[in-house]
This record gives C-alpha cells, structure tokens and sequence, in this order.
C-alpha cells in the first residue's frame, strides 16, 4: 500500500507524464474517481488519494480540521512524491481543496477543475447538510449511508443502476470513518469561504456543473464564475444531467470536457 504522511495513494499511467491530483468530495475515497482514471492516465501521471479521516488513510482523531488542512495535506502529498506542480481536479469538497491550494500554495498548483463546487456555502446546500447530519445522529450511520445517494446522483440513473448501488452502500457502511470524523467534515466545508477573495486567483480553473445537482446548485458555480478574475480565463461547462456526483453517471462527457480542457 502507498503512503505519504499518513495518505493512502494510487498512481495510474505513466510516470513521466504531466502530474495530475484527483481530489474527492465528502466521502474522501481515491475509488470515486475509478469511472475516469482510465481515460485521464493515457495523458497524465494520476495520483488519487483518500482524504486524511477516511478510507485507508490514517484515522487517527484531529484536535481540528479545515479546507486549509486538507489542501495542506496536497502539499505534503507533493512533496513526498518530489513533484513541484500538479494540476488538480477536484469534487466538491475536493474543487474547494484545490481552491484553497490556490490561495495558499500558488506554486504548486497549476490548472484547476472544480465539479460542482462553491466559494462560500449556499443556503440549499447547508439545509442537506442539516438533514444529514439529522439522520446520522438520530437514526445512525446505516441511514445516513442509505440517503447519500439521493443527493449524489439523478432519481433514473438510480433506478437502473441498483445492484451497484447495493454494493457500493455496502461498503460505504463497512468503511465509514464514524460519526465525530463525518461531522467534522461537514463542519470544514460548510466553514469553508473564500468567496471575497477569488479575484486574487491567478490560476486557469475550469468550472464544471450540472443544472440536476439536488445538493450544489449550479448558481453557486455561476458565483465562483462571476468572482474569478477576467483574465480570459476561467472556462466552464454547465450540462443539464448528471446530479451532483456527474462524474460518476455521465463519465463519457466529463473525460472528454475535462481532457480537452487539461490539454488546452
């Protein structure tokens, strides 16, 4: 198993391509990126980890944890891999990962895509979080688990693709990282605010939402859009299907957007 600091990390293609982070939302597991992996390492060195708290990284309790912290944690990963630059595409919470990374660490970041992400957290948005964290602590993890995939993905896609579901809620359950590391999670992201301070983004980021997301609603990437300086970047695609976890259910569209973007 390889390991950095307490990170569990893959790495896919070949090494002496151009380095390339994948960071993922909430759940924190290098697997959620397994629909496009393939298509990103015929171009890039992929490295896709498990956020520290959860999967096969290290669980031990933090005193503390912020958006800071985590991109913190794509430095260390950085320099243990002894790379200097990555581009980075990150998942919601992983998107606010990378944006923080811009802000904090400039010069190891190059090209940035964020799915479905945010500058400051909407209110729609904190109201699912209210919600999960009203099923996780009154009716437990296996419910909690359970609802995940109504906010992730479109009620048809759902309907078609129950057995994988199935297994995924499985493992989901058996690898939960437990109650206080979740709701520590939720606290960073929904503390998470660089809205006011976009502008000092130098960066080329490709904005990418979808007009189905139940839990980002695609005005917040209009708001990182509007907040992003006018340097003839950033790029965007907005599609109309997918849900929040696009990705993963439409991963023909989303390699193909987001290689012609990283290849620019």
């Amino acid at each position: 198993m390889a390991e950095a600091g307490g990170l569990y990390y893959e790495e896919h293609g070949r090494r002496d391509a151009p380095p390339l982070i994948l960071s993922s939302g909430l759940g924190g597991s290098a697997n959620y990126w397994a629909p496009n992996i393939p298509a990103l390492a015929e171009h890039f060195r992929v490295i896709a980890y498990d956020q520290r708290g959860t999967g096969r990284s290290d669980r031990a309790p933090l005193a503390s944890l912020s958006v800071e912290d985590m991109a913190a944690d794509v430095v260390l990963l950085l320099d243990a891999l002894d790379i200097s630059r990555a581009d980075l595409v990150g998942h919601a919470l992983g998107g606010l990962i990378g944006l923080s990374l811009a802000l904090s660490a400039s010069e190891r970041l190059g090209r940035l895509v964020v799915i479905n992400g945010w500058g400051r957290l909407e209110k729609h948005t904190a109201r699912c979080f209210d919600a999960r964290l009203a099923l996780l602590r009154n009716s437990g993890v296996e419910a909690f688990v359970r609802a995940q995939p109504i906010f992730l993905y479109p009620a048809n896609w759902l309907t078609l693709d129950a057995p994988h579901l199935e297994d995924e809620e499985a493992a989901s359950i058996s690898h939960f990282p437990g109650v206080a590391v979740a709701e520590q999670r939720i606290a960073a992201v929904r503390a998470f605010d660089v809205q006011d301070r976009l502008g000092e983004i130098a960066h080329r980021v490709f904005i990418y939402s979808v007009g189905d997301d139940v839990l980002v609603p695609s005005i917040a990437s209009d708001r990182l859009l509007d907040r992003l300086p006018d340097n003839g970047f950033p790029d965007n695609y907005m599609g109309q299907w997918g849900g929040h976890a696009c990705n993963v259910t439409d991963p023909d569209t989303f390699n193909r957007i987001v290689l012609d973007f990283l290849r620019s």
